[in-house]
């Protein structure tokens, strides 16, 4: 089915605010989600609703918790998410991470233990808002590990991303935000529900060997998911353990760290303000000439145009904004459901899309 993008926000709002989230954090998340669905990430949209239901109602996410600052050591910021909801306290902190470095020039943010975030790029986007270049390393923990080392048969990480994004004056912002697996898990749960095989190279089943069966995730005994690149995404993967866990959050996917079966955010970010470094506008000259000399590539065949990193979501967006966002009937069942669970029922979805 197609669904409006402002219907499909109030829905998912209605649904986390009955499962405990206070309204005006319910609408922000709802928001963050329905933005990756329109930036073609279904991953880390509204199918995350079901998590994040899971997890208020069974006391694993504290929807109501705002950061913590832990310590203030100048130019470096320590805040504790304390379970709160990945969009609201992730936002927190990286917006005091920002003032930090206005005034400094560079701040580095240590979030430890936050809920889910979501799709990385918002927080750096938001930076880029304000003309500030970011980089996040993430890890993901909490539960059982699902991606193999390089050269591994058994689980060692989750899908750790990694995120940077280079600021431009016309705020179509350079936005690299990925996995280092070969792909984001929620993206094996998608094509799971459609009955469609994965790609090439993604999963492996529970001896090592290479398969499409988006199924081999909850097999018994599981499979895993793939680094991406080789020994290259496996590398920055475990850069992204060890900043974002050892160094964010103190919180690695070691087997000595408690998992809990929710989903648990740690990131470290470095927020730079280019002005501090040789001045703004010269940057951005720059960074604009070089763009306009990648994107004027003489294209292979098939290829219309070379873009750039974050391209390919701001054209996606453009498209479902008009068109609706496009949700299967096993994700949308799935969707109703977790809002019967929360107090959200049937009734109060249909009466938002009859508005």
């Amino acid at each position: 089915m197609l669904i409006d993008n402002v219907k499909l926000t109030r829905i998912a709002t209605g649904i986390m605010h009955a499962a405990g989230a206070p309204l005006a954090y319910a609408a922000l998340v709802a928001d963050h989600l329905v933005e990756a669905n329109l930036k073609g990430h279904d991953s880390h949209g509204v199918g995350m609703v079901e998590s994040y239901v899971h997890g208020m109602l069974q006391g694993l996410i504290a929807a109501d918790r705002d950061v913590e600052l832990v310590s203030d050591n100048g130019s470096i910021l320590t805040f504790d998410g304390g379970r709160g909801l990945g969009r609201i306290v992730g936002m927190q902190a990286t917006e005091q991470g920002m003032a930090r470095a206005r005034e400094t020039g560079v701040c580095c943010v240590a979030l430890g233990n936050a809920s889910h975030l979501g799709r990385i790029g918002l927080f750096g986007e938001r930076c880029a808002d304000d003309g500030l270049i970011s980089m996040h390393y993430v890890n993901v923990v909490g539960h059982d590990p699902s991606v193999v080392a390089h050269g591994g048969r058994d689980r060692r990480f989750i899908t750790n991303p990694f995120c940077c994004v280079v600021p431009r004056p016309d705020g179509n912002h350079v936005v690299l935000d990925m996995a280092t697996s070969t792909v984001a898990a929620g993206k094996v749960r998608v094509a799971q529900l459609n009955g469609l095989p994965m790609q090439d190279g993604a999963l492996v089943d529970a001896d090592g060997n290479p398969t499409n069966d988006p199924n081999i995730l909850s097999a018994k005994p599981p499979g895993a998911l793939t680094p991406f690149g080789e020994h290259k995404g496996y590398g920055l993967m475990v850069m992204c353990e060890l900043l974002g866990g050892a160094l964010g959050g103190n919180f690695t996917m070691q087997p000595g760290n408690a998992r809990k079966g929710s989903t648990i955010n740690n990131m470290f970010s470095v927020i730079i303000n280019p002005g501090a470094v040789g001045g703004r506008e010269g940057f951005a000259d720059e960074v604009g000439v070089m763009l306009e000399y990648i994107v004027a590539s003489e294209t292979i065949e098939g290829v219309d145009q070379v873009l750039l990193p974050g391209d390919p979501e701001r054209l996606r967006r453009e498209q479902l904004m008009k068109d609706g966002i496009g949700v299967d009937e096993n994700s949308w069942k799935l969707f109703l459901a977790s809002g019967e669970r929360a107090g959200f029922g049937a009734e109060q979805v249909e009466a938002i899309l009859a508005a």
